[in-house]
Parts: structure tokens; sequence; C-alpha cells
């Protein structure tokens, strides 16, 4: 069974609006990452617990924090840095999800040691809290080539991978390549594709990252997020400082998010696949 996910922050920037989009598109779970103008790794434990049981109260579960985590300079003070890694995992907990999302640091690409020596440290800590840390290829980290995700994940034990498409495409990488070496590795996937030669962002299957492969790649039961980032939503700035460049144009948000959900739906009708209540199921 495949079960969808989202984002829910590209529609709305409040947790009622994520709701509503997630429900109006049959979306059950949440990587959460931006609510009522913070993000994620801001809130606090009262906010935490206030945001569950509305969670609870609508049928919607957190499957992964989508935290800052490693979008930071190497050089940091790590036992300091891990004071709000640590926040991080208690939110995390207290919204019921089961994994965070982790990047693996900027001006890093020379210290690789110290990549995995850091990581190694979040993965202890996150085993304390029964976390999975899930690494996430992107750009202009340390993990954002084929070749270093490979490094950090034979080098890191017992750290998981989402496998994002598109970051891969936005640094000259092959979806065909990457996709065959590291799908089977893939705890679980973003759905987000571009146009490699115009560097434009489109909903899945428009693009070059193959999202059509990654789905027949797929043998047992997994979770696809959709982070279509097809229109600029509030707190896109502290997430990534380029320009975001679309093909399209939407009035809205929503309108947005409704358009990345239903591209991502077809793909999988086209698959063999078909919508029930739980997931996709063939």
């Amino acid at each position: 069974m495949i079960k969808l996910c989202a984002f829910s922050d590209e529609a709305s920037n409040d947790l009622l609006g994520q709701i509503t989009a997630l429900k109006r598109n049959n979306i059950s779970y949440m990587e959460i990452r931006n609510v009522n103008g913070k993000n994620v790794k801001d809130l606090t434990v009262e906010e935490a617990i206030a945001i569950k049981q509305i969670l609870d109260d609508n049928n919607i579960k957190v499957w992964s924090v989508g935290s800052p985590i490693g979008k930071e300079d190497i050089d940091i003070d790590i036992d300091e840095y891990m004071k709000k890694v640590c926040h991080i995992f208690h939110v995390a907990k207290l919204l019921g999800a089961g994994r965070v999302r982790i990047f693996s640091f900027f001006r890093a690409y020379d210290k690789p040691y110290k990549v995995f020596d850091f990581l190694r440290r979040m993965v202890q800590k996150a085993k304390e809290y029964d976390l999975k840390l899930c690494h996430e290829n992107e750009k202009d980290i340390y993990g954002d080539t084929l070749s270093r995700n490979l490094q950090i994940l034979d080098n890191v034990p017992g750290l998981y991978y989402v496998y994002d498409p598109a970051n891969f495409l936005q640094v000259g990488q092959k979806a065909e390549e990457t996709l065959a070496a590291l799908a089977h590795r893939a705890d679980y996937f973003h759905i987000k594709d571009v146009i490699s030669d115009l560097g434009q962002l489109v909903p899945a299957g428009e693009g070059d990252g193959c999202i059509e492969e990654l789905i027949s790649t797929i043998k047992d039961d997994k979770v696809l997020t959709l982070e279509p980032h097809l229109t600029v939503f509030k707190g896109y700035s502290d997430i990534d400082k380029t320009e975001m460049n679309t093909k399209y144009t939407f009035h809205s948000n929503d309108e947005a998010f409704d358009a990345a959900t239903s591209a991502l739906k077809e793909l999988l009708t086209r698959a063999g696949y078909r919508e029930t209540k739980e997931g996709y199921v063939k």
C-alpha cells in the first residue's frame, strides 16, 4: 500500500487551513514544517501538545517532522547545537511523529568525517527518543550528490534516508542514476519534480524526476510526501534562499497544492493503483 503525506504548509500557513487542505485531498498524514507562523523548531511544548490534540480531533497523523536540523555551517559548536536538536526531538514525540527529517551541513564538502561524527551523535540521541532520523539530499549540503549520500549512509549506522528527486536534478544529477542506487534504501520519498534544463518546478510527472519510475520501484508499504513547491508559500525563504522558479501560475496556495496532489494521484492511477480510505492499493 502507498499512503500519501504532505508538507501542508504549502497549502496554508495556519493549522486549520492545512487540515482543510489535507482532508479535501484525502491525505491523512502530515510532514509538519511550518504552522501558525512558526517553524517546527520554534514550537513550545505547550504549542506542540495543542497541535497534537487538534490533529487527533481531525484524524490527521504527523508522519515526520520536516525539521531544518543540519542546515547549518559544519563549524558550529555541536554541543550547543545538540540542545536545539533535543528540543526538536521532544516536540516530535509530543506530536506523535516517528521520524525527523534532517540534512548534512553547509560548507562541509572537505570535512566528511566531521559530518559523519555529527550525524552519528544525532542518530544516537534520536534512539533515546525512539525516533528515526531520515537524511534528505539537498543542494549545497554535504549530502547533495549521489556519491556523498552513499558515503553518509555507509558511514552512519542507524541513519535512514528520504529520497528527493528534484533536489538531485538541481545539482546536475540524473534521476535514472540516483533512483537506481537509492530507491531501495529510502525509508520514504519526497515528491517534487523539476524540468532540469529550465530549472522550473512542475507537478509530478511533468519534469525529469522519473516519478513514474519511482512509483514502479515500490514493492512494499511506503509513504510519499508531497513537497511540490509550485508557488511561494509563507516560510519558503526560511527553507531556500533562492528565488522559486515555477512553470505555472496559481491563484492561491490551495490551488497549487490541489494541482500537485491531483498530478501525483494521476500517476498512481496510471501505475495501477486505486484510491481507498486507507491509501492506494493494487
